[in-house]
């Protein structure tokens, strides 16, 4: 999938020079890592126990010097990083009120960021993307957790022809931006079956028992650092088949998972399953 064209606004970026003072001057905490299940994409505007949930968290998190999100909204051949100044506000969905499409992140970019990030990765060659931006697998819930729109962010695309063992060991490159004060968030629900959504409870806690079934395993498997049967998630038997019928939502749980220190604890938040074959689980680590 190529990227779309990119549009103008006010916004600050963060240089090379100033990250990586982090490090040599007055280091920076180590940053947390976040997987959020980000639903709905009316969960941008609405009031509801998931967005407090996002709010709750963030009360938890460093300031961060950066974000780098992955998210399942943004699936590229080879792998790429947002690059622009002033990435837009991406409205990547149809069918919804006129209010969500009204919504505006404007949080600056980083280039310099994306250029650290390409220089630390040698699993693969990474783009530096200047027309994509800002999908609503990233603002619609960074919105919640940082809403003055004054921290940098990027993006990182997911490479739909690599396999889940690829996207993990790619992830663990990352791991020096979080002593940088970077913020590097998975954004997608380890439970996304929309074929099986039951639209009339889209807003209802309901699940089919194979999806009850997957997001109690996959829990219980991050709970205690158990990361091999959630690379090999397509072994996993049937409810892990139709709770991910399609990788590119379960993927960034993998990204935040290779980032995942031995013994490093682990934080369930927004655990509730919706319309049947939707999790909002949600996880912190660090």
């Amino acid at each position: 999938m190529l990227p779309f064209a990119a549009l103008p606004f006010a916004g600050v970026t963060m240089n090379l020079k100033e990250l990586n003072k982090l490090n040599t001057n007055s280091p920076a905490p180590k940053m947390p890592v976040l997987f959020i299940g980000h639903g709905n994409p009316m969960n941008a505007i609405d009031e509801n126990e998931f967005v407090q949930g996002f709010r709750d968290i963030a009360k938890q998190l460093p300031r961060p010097s950066a974000i780098l999100c992955i998210s399942a909204h943004w699936e590229t051949e080879g792998t790429w990083v947002t690059a622009m100044e002033k990435p837009k506000t991406i409205h990547d969905f149809g069918g919804f009120p006129k209010p969500l499409y009204e919504v505006q992140y404007p949080a600056p970019g980083s280039p310099e960021l994306a250029k650290q990030t390409q220089k630390i990765i040698h699993k693969t060659n990474v783009g530096l993307d200047e027309k994509w931006g800002l999908d609503h697998g990233a603002w619609s819930v960074i919105k919640h957790l940082f809403p003055q729109a004054d921290i940098p962010v990027i993006e990182m695309s997911l490479d739909y022809r690599q396999s889940a063992s690829y996207h993990y060991e790619l992830a663990k490159e990352l791991q020096s931006l979080r002593n940088k004060g970077v913020l590097i968030i998975g954004s997608g629900n380890i439970v996304h079956n929309l074929r099986m959504v039951e639209w009339s409870k889209i807003n209802e806690y309901s699940a089919y028992d194979w999806a009850l079934e997957a997001n109690e395993k996959m829990k219980q498997y991050v709970l205690n650092h158990n990361h091999s049967p959630l690379i090999n998630f397509s072994s996993q038997g049937k409810p892990f088949q139709l709770a991910i019928p399609s990788p590119e939502h379960y993927l960034p749980l993998l990204y935040a998972l290779a980032l995942q220190d031995k013994e490093e604890p682990v934080q369930l938040f927004n655990d509730k399953p919706l319309a049947g074959s939707l999790s909002m689980t949600s996880f912190k680590i660090g």
